[in-house]
Protein backbone atom coordinates (compact mmCIF):
# COMPACT_ATOMS: atom_id res chain seq x y z
CA UNK A 1 0.00 0.00 0.00
CA UNK A 2 1.91 3.22 -1.62
CA UNK A 3 0.88 6.83 0.18
CA UNK A 4 2.50 9.31 -1.95
CA UNK A 5 3.38 12.69 0.07
CA UNK A 6 4.12 16.33 -1.01
CA UNK A 7 4.18 19.61 0.42
CA UNK A 8 5.23 22.68 -1.50
CA UNK A 9 8.82 22.34 0.68
CA UNK A 10 10.62 19.47 -0.26
CA UNK A 11 12.17 19.81 3.72
CA UNK A 12 8.60 19.44 4.59
CA UNK A 13 7.95 16.77 2.35
CA UNK A 14 10.82 14.47 3.81
CA UNK A 15 9.50 15.59 7.25
CA UNK A 16 5.90 14.62 6.90
CA UNK A 17 7.10 10.98 4.91
CA UNK A 18 9.22 10.09 8.01
CA UNK A 19 6.05 10.91 10.45
CA UNK A 20 3.90 9.20 8.11
CA UNK A 21 6.33 6.10 8.18
CA UNK A 22 6.31 6.28 11.62
CA UNK A 23 2.37 6.46 12.10
CA UNK A 24 1.49 3.67 9.04
CA UNK A 25 4.25 0.49 9.78
CA UNK A 26 3.63 -1.67 7.03
CA UNK A 27 2.73 0.76 4.03
CA UNK A 28 5.19 1.79 1.92
CA UNK A 29 5.36 6.30 2.39
CA UNK A 30 7.10 8.20 -0.11
CA UNK A 31 7.81 11.59 -1.19
CA UNK A 32 5.83 12.28 -4.65
CA UNK A 33 8.81 12.99 -6.54
CA UNK A 34 10.32 9.82 -5.59
CA UNK A 35 7.71 7.75 -6.92
CA UNK A 36 9.37 5.14 -9.66
CA UNK A 37 5.84 3.52 -10.31
CA UNK A 38 3.13 6.12 -10.32
CA UNK A 39 0.87 3.21 -10.56
CA UNK A 40 2.10 1.75 -7.56
CA UNK A 41 0.60 4.98 -6.03
CA UNK A 42 -3.07 3.95 -3.71
CA UNK A 43 -3.10 7.46 -1.74
CA UNK A 44 -1.74 10.58 -1.87
CA UNK A 45 -1.54 13.21 0.73
CA UNK A 46 -0.93 16.95 -0.72
CA UNK A 47 -0.97 20.34 0.49
CA UNK A 48 -1.32 22.67 -2.74
CA UNK A 49 -0.31 20.26 -5.21
CA UNK A 50 1.34 20.80 -8.54
CA UNK A 51 -1.13 20.50 -11.60
CA UNK A 52 -0.80 17.51 -13.09
CA UNK A 53 1.16 15.51 -10.35
CA UNK A 54 -1.96 13.18 -8.98
CA UNK A 55 -3.20 12.21 -12.71
CA UNK A 56 0.34 10.67 -12.71
CA UNK A 57 -1.35 7.68 -10.41
CA UNK A 58 -3.82 5.61 -12.83
CA UNK A 59 -4.80 3.55 -9.53
CA UNK A 60 -5.14 6.18 -6.30
CA UNK A 61 -7.79 5.17 -4.17
CA UNK A 62 -8.20 8.57 -2.32
CA UNK A 63 -6.86 12.34 -2.16
CA UNK A 64 -6.04 13.78 1.75
CA UNK A 65 -6.14 17.39 2.33
CA UNK A 66 -2.91 18.42 4.64
CA UNK A 67 -5.89 20.45 6.13
CA UNK A 68 -9.84 21.15 6.23
CA UNK A 69 -9.96 22.92 3.09
CA UNK A 70 -9.83 21.02 -0.71
CA UNK A 71 -10.02 23.95 -2.89
CA UNK A 72 -5.98 24.11 -2.74
CA UNK A 73 -6.59 20.02 -4.78
CA UNK A 74 -9.65 21.62 -6.98
CA UNK A 75 -7.36 24.10 -8.17
CA UNK A 76 -5.06 21.81 -10.01
CA UNK A 77 -6.82 21.84 -13.41
CA UNK A 78 -5.59 17.76 -14.15
CA UNK A 79 -7.05 16.39 -11.35
CA UNK A 80 -8.37 12.98 -11.69
CA UNK A 81 -12.47 12.89 -11.56
CA UNK A 82 -14.06 10.46 -9.15
CA UNK A 83 -11.38 10.33 -6.01
CA UNK A 84 -12.51 10.73 -3.32
CA UNK A 85 -10.86 13.94 -1.56
CA UNK A 86 -10.08 13.67 2.58
CA UNK A 87 -10.05 16.47 4.69
CA UNK A 88 -7.64 16.44 7.44
CA UNK A 89 -10.23 18.40 10.24
CA UNK A 90 -10.46 17.32 14.12
CA UNK A 91 -11.11 18.17 17.65
CA UNK A 92 -7.62 20.56 17.52
CA UNK A 93 -8.31 22.38 14.58
CA UNK A 94 -11.88 23.07 15.64
CA UNK A 95 -10.41 24.35 19.68
CA UNK A 96 -7.57 26.77 17.35
CA UNK A 97 -10.23 28.21 15.39
CA UNK A 98 -12.41 28.99 18.28
CA UNK A 99 -9.76 30.53 20.21
CA UNK A 100 -8.80 32.68 16.92
CA UNK A 101 -11.65 33.84 16.34
CA UNK A 102 -13.07 34.63 20.18
CA UNK A 103 -9.76 36.75 20.42
CA UNK A 104 -10.03 38.86 17.70
CA UNK A 105 -13.61 39.34 17.76
CA UNK A 106 -13.16 40.38 21.68
CA UNK A 107 -10.29 42.35 20.46
CA UNK A 108 -12.34 44.20 18.24
CA UNK A 109 -15.06 44.82 20.45
CA UNK A 110 -13.06 46.28 23.45
CA UNK A 111 -11.40 48.57 20.57
CA UNK A 112 -7.17 47.28 21.51
CA UNK A 113 -6.21 48.40 18.59
CA UNK A 114 -6.71 52.25 19.75
CA UNK A 115 -6.11 51.04 23.35
CA UNK A 116 -2.31 50.01 22.45
CA UNK A 117 -1.83 53.03 19.89
CA UNK A 118 -2.60 54.78 23.04
CA UNK A 119 -0.38 53.34 25.36
CA UNK A 120 2.08 53.49 22.86
CA UNK A 121 1.87 57.80 23.16
CA UNK A 122 1.58 57.54 26.46
CA UNK A 123 -1.77 58.39 26.48
CA UNK A 124 -4.50 57.50 29.65
CA UNK A 125 -7.35 56.94 26.93
CA UNK A 126 -10.69 55.03 28.56
CA UNK A 127 -12.10 53.66 25.52
CA UNK A 128 -15.25 52.97 26.67
CA UNK A 129 -17.46 49.81 24.53
CA UNK A 130 -21.24 48.46 24.33
CA UNK A 131 -21.45 44.90 26.58
CA UNK A 132 -21.49 42.16 24.41
CA UNK A 133 -25.42 41.76 24.27
CA UNK A 134 -25.55 45.07 21.97
CA UNK A 135 -22.54 44.30 19.92
CA UNK A 136 -23.86 42.06 16.77
CA UNK A 137 -21.42 39.35 15.27
CA UNK A 138 -22.30 37.67 12.56
CA UNK A 139 -20.73 34.30 11.29
CA UNK A 140 -20.41 33.93 7.50
CA UNK A 141 -20.36 30.01 6.72
CA UNK A 142 -22.03 27.49 9.00
CA UNK A 143 -20.42 24.32 8.87
CA UNK A 144 -18.28 22.63 11.36
CA UNK A 145 -15.90 24.95 12.00
CA UNK A 146 -18.28 28.42 11.61
CA UNK A 147 -21.32 26.76 13.49
CA UNK A 148 -18.85 26.26 16.08
CA UNK A 149 -17.73 29.55 16.36
CA UNK A 150 -21.02 31.25 16.57
CA UNK A 151 -22.11 28.95 19.87
CA UNK A 152 -18.65 30.00 21.29
CA UNK A 153 -19.73 33.72 20.62
CA UNK A 154 -23.20 33.52 21.89
CA UNK A 155 -22.10 31.98 24.73
CA UNK A 156 -20.10 34.88 25.18
CA UNK A 157 -23.22 37.38 25.22
CA UNK A 158 -22.71 38.75 21.60
CA UNK A 159 -25.96 38.93 19.77
CA UNK A 160 -24.74 36.36 17.51
CA UNK A 161 -25.67 35.73 14.22
CA UNK A 162 -25.11 33.33 11.28
CA UNK A 163 -25.31 32.97 7.11
CA UNK A 164 -25.05 29.83 5.13
CA UNK A 165 -26.31 29.05 1.96
CA UNK A 166 -28.77 27.06 3.27
CA UNK A 167 -31.16 27.42 6.29
CA UNK A 168 -29.09 26.18 9.64
CA UNK A 169 -30.42 26.07 13.30
CA UNK A 170 -28.11 26.66 15.86
CA UNK A 171 -29.51 27.25 19.29
CA UNK A 172 -28.60 30.97 20.71
CA UNK A 173 -28.03 31.75 16.84
CA UNK A 174 -30.29 34.01 14.77
CA UNK A 175 -29.72 32.45 11.06
CA UNK A 176 -29.81 33.54 7.52
CA UNK A 177 -29.67 31.71 4.55
CA UNK A 178 -29.14 32.07 0.93
CA UNK A 179 -28.43 35.37 -1.50
CA UNK A 180 -32.35 36.26 -0.04
CA UNK A 181 -30.96 36.29 3.56
CA UNK A 182 -27.44 38.17 3.28
CA UNK A 183 -28.40 41.81 3.30
CA UNK A 184 -30.80 41.26 6.49
CA UNK A 185 -27.44 38.68 7.97
CA UNK A 186 -25.37 41.95 7.19
CA UNK A 187 -27.84 44.45 8.38
CA UNK A 188 -26.25 46.18 11.59
CA UNK A 189 -23.60 43.51 11.77
CA UNK A 190 -20.53 45.50 13.98
CA UNK A 191 -17.88 42.41 13.48
CA UNK A 192 -17.95 39.92 10.57
CA UNK A 193 -16.48 37.03 10.36
CA UNK A 194 -15.97 34.88 7.38
CA UNK A 195 -15.52 30.97 7.78
CA UNK A 196 -17.13 30.34 4.38
CA UNK A 197 -15.42 27.44 2.01
CA UNK A 198 -14.02 28.98 -0.73
CA UNK A 199 -16.47 27.70 -3.69
CA UNK A 200 -16.84 29.89 -7.56
CA UNK A 201 -20.14 31.04 -5.31
CA UNK A 202 -18.29 32.61 -2.38
CA UNK A 203 -14.91 33.62 -4.58
CA UNK A 204 -14.21 37.68 -3.93
CA UNK A 205 -17.39 37.45 -1.75
CA UNK A 206 -15.59 40.57 0.79
CA UNK A 207 -15.89 43.33 -1.85
CA UNK A 208 -17.22 46.72 -2.59
CA UNK A 209 -20.81 45.74 -2.25
CA UNK A 210 -20.75 43.32 0.79
CA UNK A 211 -18.80 45.78 3.07
CA UNK A 212 -21.61 48.93 2.05
CA UNK A 213 -24.26 47.17 3.43
CA UNK A 214 -22.76 46.50 6.75
CA UNK A 215 -23.05 49.59 9.34
CA UNK A 216 -20.25 52.47 9.26
CA UNK A 217 -17.37 51.16 11.87
CA UNK A 218 -17.82 47.81 11.10
CA UNK A 219 -15.02 45.16 11.41
CA UNK A 220 -14.03 42.54 9.30
CA UNK A 221 -11.88 38.81 10.25
CA UNK A 222 -11.30 36.92 7.74
CA UNK A 223 -9.99 33.34 8.52
CA UNK A 224 -11.51 31.29 5.70
CA UNK A 225 -9.37 31.84 2.40
CA UNK A 226 -7.63 34.71 0.62
CA UNK A 227 -9.85 34.16 -2.50
CA UNK A 228 -12.80 35.39 0.03
CA UNK A 229 -11.56 38.95 -0.71
CA UNK A 230 -11.00 41.62 -3.02
CA UNK A 231 -8.06 43.31 -1.45
CA UNK A 232 -8.54 46.64 -2.98
CA UNK A 233 -11.92 46.96 -1.52
CA UNK A 234 -10.93 46.15 1.48
CA UNK A 235 -8.43 48.86 1.61
CA UNK A 236 -11.03 51.42 0.30
CA UNK A 237 -13.77 50.53 3.01
CA UNK A 238 -10.67 51.17 5.34
CA UNK A 239 -9.12 54.23 4.00
CA UNK A 240 -13.12 55.63 3.39
CA UNK A 241 -13.60 55.25 7.21
CA UNK A 242 -16.29 52.89 6.73
CA UNK A 243 -15.01 50.21 7.75
CA UNK A 244 -12.93 50.92 11.03
CA UNK A 245 -10.32 47.76 11.24
CA UNK A 246 -9.62 44.48 9.86
CA UNK A 247 -8.03 41.25 10.87
CA UNK A 248 -6.54 38.79 7.83
CA UNK A 249 -4.97 35.63 8.54
CA UNK A 250 -5.44 34.10 4.53
CA UNK A 251 -4.25 35.77 1.43
CA UNK A 252 -4.25 35.23 -2.43
CA UNK A 253 -0.91 34.90 -2.23
CA UNK A 254 1.21 33.25 1.11
CA UNK A 255 3.23 34.33 2.35
CA UNK A 256 2.21 37.19 1.77
CA UNK A 257 4.21 39.39 -0.21
CA UNK A 258 6.55 42.09 1.26
CA UNK A 259 5.51 44.78 -0.22
CA UNK A 260 1.82 43.94 0.07
CA UNK A 261 0.08 47.33 1.35
CA UNK A 262 -1.82 44.78 4.09
CA UNK A 263 1.80 44.47 5.93
CA UNK A 264 1.73 48.69 7.03
CA UNK A 265 -2.02 49.30 6.93
CA UNK A 266 -2.60 50.86 10.36
CA UNK A 267 -6.18 49.23 10.53
CA UNK A 268 -5.02 45.49 9.75
CA UNK A 269 -3.70 42.86 11.77
CA UNK A 270 -2.20 40.26 9.88
CA UNK A 271 -1.06 36.50 11.10
CA UNK A 272 0.16 33.99 8.73
CA UNK A 273 -2.15 31.42 8.05
CA UNK A 274 -2.15 30.51 11.84
CA UNK A 275 -5.62 30.66 12.72
CA UNK A 276 -6.62 27.02 12.75
CA UNK A 277 -3.30 25.50 11.69
CA UNK A 278 -2.93 22.08 13.56
CA UNK A 279 0.07 21.07 14.93
CA UNK A 280 2.01 18.30 12.37
CA UNK A 281 2.05 15.39 14.96
CA UNK A 282 -2.06 15.94 15.66
CA UNK A 283 -2.65 16.61 11.72
CA UNK A 284 -0.55 13.22 11.14
CA UNK A 285 -2.23 11.03 13.08
CA UNK A 286 -5.51 12.31 11.94
CA UNK A 287 -4.44 11.34 8.67
CA UNK A 288 -2.98 7.38 9.40
CA UNK A 289 -6.30 6.72 11.34
CA UNK A 290 -8.40 8.34 8.52
CA UNK A 291 -6.19 6.40 5.84
CA UNK A 292 -6.65 3.07 7.91
CA UNK A 293 -10.65 3.40 7.91
CA UNK A 294 -10.35 4.16 4.19
CA UNK A 295 -8.38 1.60 3.08
CA UNK A 296 -10.75 -1.21 5.64
CA UNK A 297 -14.13 0.20 4.72
CA UNK A 298 -13.68 2.14 1.18
CA UNK A 299 -14.45 5.67 2.70
CA UNK A 300 -13.99 7.43 6.03
CA UNK A 301 -16.28 10.57 7.88
CA UNK A 302 -13.90 13.27 6.64
CA UNK A 303 -14.53 12.58 2.78
CA UNK A 304 -15.33 15.59 1.34
CA UNK A 305 -18.00 16.83 -1.31
CA UNK A 306 -15.78 17.70 -4.45
CA UNK A 307 -19.25 19.27 -6.26
CA UNK A 308 -20.00 21.63 -3.24
CA UNK A 309 -15.86 21.89 -2.68
CA UNK A 310 -15.90 21.30 0.87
Amino acid sequence: MTVAIYLPSQDNTDWWVKLMQGLLPGWDIVSMDAVTDPAAVHYAVVWRPRTGDIARFSNLKAIVSVGAGIDHVLADAELPLGVPIIRTVGQDLTQRMLEYVTLHVLRHHRDMPRQLQAQAERDWHSIVVPVAPNRVVGVMGLGNLGAAAARILSQVGFATRGWSKSPKAIEGVDTFAGEEGLAQFLDGCGILVNLLPLTSATKGILNADLFSKLPAGACVINCARGGHLVDDDLLEALDSGHLKQATLDVFHQEPLPSAHPFWTHPAITVTPHIASRIDAETGGRLIAENLKIFRATGTCPDVADAVRGY
